[in-house]
């Protein structure tokens, strides 16, 4: 079958649409490219249906990558058959492929291939038959100067059996189904170090089918395993795995034969199947664990990576600490630094000299918003800025990865007369302003929103990393004058050179003022700027177009309609009155079709505009520590990591506390995502609180237990704040009683 009809219907899409995109990514278009200025070509077609189709071409050519090579060996080795190429013709999957494969396969001399020199195939074959012979007899005929006895000639024999059993695609079929469906993944821990694997106590003495064992769970016990602290086995019961071989190879007759095949295949399934399909799948569950990883992690990437950006403000950044003070930047609208500073704040005889400090910073720089990182003291910090009463928005500001940043090549290139701490500060600052373009200069892995990024294959999470990074910087847009190379890497067809390139020749005239001017910049070709140009923004320049996502080659259709419409372009934009009167179908050519007019017409009513939502203040409770976290409690909190079982959450206490799957919604949910996103502002109840562990169990449908609670109040006296206050410290047994008693009253 043609690889685009295989896709096709793996995705249910037309395999027309198949050929179109593999076309296009073969000419050098790119899946944001492709998913924004070519849907009359791939019938609308999004990113990730994009992406699933260049996965699968990729699976399918390594697919017959190996069938051919596979078809090749056999062939040389002078034993294809019609049969055995009919057999390779109608696999579909690697797996069915290898077992055809695995009698043919070059390998080490095995205790079959010894007893085959020995002469020992002929009673292998004889004992296959199971008829009523003198076993022992026939045995004592195959006795050699390397076959001792008749029981050396038995067990060579069954050394024989059992390979052919462990090499017989049907077996190894029906095996993997029986593991598919009944084998279960078990754990112990090893002898003697139950105290060095105490992270692991959970997996000490686990078992789950590997049907339903989810993907951190899989993870867990396999890194238990690699680090030596886990014996891991995957199998069904021995006994179901015996008798499915038995019902193959085993005859109904009652002779020394059969017992002979018995042992051969008790032996190849301990030997060989067993260990062979716990391998198997073994890396099956892996695979399938670091995918399902992956995801989550590009996931809540992407969500951090459209994270509510502030804009263009002045802004006082603040890196706190206790002992070594608190780095302080001024950023001008841009980013730009004007001014770094020491303050420290948690010393009683330097305070009033820090308060002196930042009052006088705010004033000669004319600062609009403070931006302080979320880490040590961080609260506290925050807490002596509101102490100052200057009337400017504060806001905390997650700073996991800024480290990284700081210490990195980047950062050295961008502040080389600076230290780590200015360069910290400064990415706090920038990080409010817009946390797409500040996020893209750390390597992902050091953001801190993923579930064992370190365990999983880490060439397939950098390829989906990095596309999601391509994925939100091209659905934003890029403004070509201001955008850092690091930035500009990740537009559609630019990469690093190019971007260094559009850098220089920025500098070299002062500012791009059209989108043609790209055409200038060195290497910088008519492919790269198909790819790119509709993703650069080039603000208050000559064209009013080049401020929007309409790709350059239809601008000629905007100038058409501006034409049919009595007026010029500019006159045009944003005019929602008059871009309703437009007929999308009057304007469609066979290169450009409607659904293309349609999105011109959506850009042209709100040109540029940013997909991200605003930036909203949040304020936490007055807790400052685990300490000060008490069971009960309900509190605001801000969602920072989603996992497949639950989500953590910041109450503003420098630990996160972990919202299980099964706290977040009264209906069943399976995963998290389905009812949060990173970045979510949320009520929590407080259920546990582990101090020496440092872990918080908190719930979020619990809060909403207790505000339906206070919301049935409402035909009785209102609750004061005392009460309120004290309503929030009972558990929700405790606070529906008390209601129900004032209710009374």
């Amino acid at each position: 079958m043609e690889i685009n009809i295989v896709i096709a219907n793996k995705l249910n899409i037309k395999p027309s649409q198949v050929d179109t995109v593999l076309s296009l990514l073969e000419e050098g278009a790119t899946i944001p490219f492709i998913a924004r200025y070519r849907k009359d070509k791939t019938g609308a077609l999004d990113e990730v249906q994009i992406q699933q189709i260049q996965d699968e071409a990729k699976a399918l050519k390594e697919f017959n990558d190996r069938k051919t090579f596979i078809e090749k060996t056999i062939t040389e080795q002078g034993k294809m058959t019609d049969a055995l190429q009919a057999k390779i013709n109608a696999a579909t999957t690697l797996a069915t492929l290898e077992d055809i494969y695995l009698p043919y396969k070059p390998k080490r001399k095995t205790k079959a291939q010894a007893a085959k020199e020995n002469g020992l195939e002929p009673l292998a074959l004889l004992v296959l038959e199971q008829t009523n012979i003198e076993l022992a007899a026939e045995a004592a005929k195959y006795i050699t100067e390397n076959v001792k006895d008749a029981d050396a000639a038995l067990q060579g024999a069954r050394d024989i059996i059992a390979e052919t059993i462990n090499e017989d695609a049907t077996i190894r079929t029906k095996m993997r189904k029986l593991f598919e469906d009944t084998a279960t993944v078990q754990s112990k821990v090893m002898s003697d170090k139950e105290a060095e694997a105490i992270k692991y106590k959970d997996y000490f003495d686990f078992s789950e089918p590997v049907h339903k064992i989810p993907s951190h769970r899989i993870l867990a016990v396999l890194r238990g395993f690699l680090e030596g602290f886990l014996r891991v086995s995957i199998a069904p019961l021995e006994e179901e795995a015996l008798a499915l071989i038995e019902d193959v190879y085993v005859k109904n007759s009652l002779n020394s034969s059969v017992e002979q095949v018995k042992k051969a295949a008790k032996d190849a399934y301990r030997r060989l199947l067993q260990p062979s399909l716990e391998s198997e799948f073994r890396t099956a569950l892996k695979t399938k664990g670091d995918e399902e990883a992956i995801n989550v992690f590009a996931e809540n990437l992407k969500q951090l990576l459209l994270s509510s950006p502030l804009g263009s403000k002045r802004t006082l950044a603040i890196d706190p600490g206790y002992r070594t003070g608190c780095k302080v930047v001024c950023l001008n609208e841009q980013g730009d630094l004007l001014h770094n500073d020491l303050i420290y704040v948690h010393e009683a005889n330097r305070k009033y000299d820090s308060e002196y400090k930042i009052k006088e910073l705010v004033a000669k720089y004319n600062i609009q918003v403070f931006a302080i990182g979320d880490g040590t003291a961080g609260r506290e910090t925050e807490q002596f800025i509101k102490g100052l009463q200057l009337n400017l928005p504060i806001f905390l500001v997650n700073e996991d990865g800024a480290s990284v940043y700081s210490a990195s090549e980047t950062a050295r290139e961008e502040f080389p007369d600076h230290d780590v701490t200015v360069r910290g500060a400064v990415s706090i600052g920038r990080r409010l302003m817009d946390p797409l373009a500040e996020l893209v200069k750390i390597d992902p892995k050091s953001i801190g929103v993923g579930q064992y990024q370190h365990d999983v294959n880490q060439t397939r999470l950098k390829e989906k990393l990095d596309a999601t990074v391509v994925s939100c910087v091209n659905q934003v847009g890029v403004n070509v004058n201001t955008a850092s190379k690091h930035l500009l890497s990740y537009v559609s067809g630019i990469g690093s050179t190019l971007a260094e390139n559009i850098i220089k020749y920025r500098n070299e005239i002062g500012k791009f003022s059209n989108r043609s001017q790209l055409l200038k910049v060195a290497r910088l070709g008519g492919k790269a700027y198909e790819q790119c140009a509709g993703f650069l923004r080039i603000k208050n320049g000559d064209n009013p177009l080049d401020e929007s996502a309409v790709h350059p080659e239809t601008y000629v259709i905007v100038e058409r309609i501006a034409t049919d419409l009595n007026v010029d372009v500019k006159s045009l934009i944003g005019n929602e009155s008059l871009l309703k009167t437009v007929d999308a179908k009057k304007y469609a050519t066979e290169e450009i079709g409607t659904l293309t007019i349609q999105d011109i017409l959506k850009e042209l009513n709100k040109p540029g505009l940013d997909p991200r939502s605003e930036l909203e203040q949040f304020e936490f409770a007055n807790i400052y520590s685990i300490e000060d976290v008490k069971t009960g409690m309900i509190v605001p909190g801000v969602v920072t990591n989603l996992t497949r079982f639950g989500a953590f959450v910041d109450i503003g206490v420098k630990q996160d506390g972990l919202v299980h799957v099964s706290e977040i919604a009264h209906q069943y949910i399976s995963d998290p995502s389905e009812a949060l996103k990173l970045n979510d502002k949320v009520q929590v109840k407080v259920l546990e609180v582990d101090v020496l562990r440092k872990r918080i169990a908190l719930s979020i449908k619990q809060t909403q237990e207790f505000d339906r609670a206070k919301s049935q109040n409402s035909k009785g006296k209102s609750l004061n704040r005392k009460e309120e206050k004290d309503l929030s410290q009972l558990n929700m047994n405790d606070a529906l009683s008390a209601l129900k008693s004032k209710f009374k009253k």
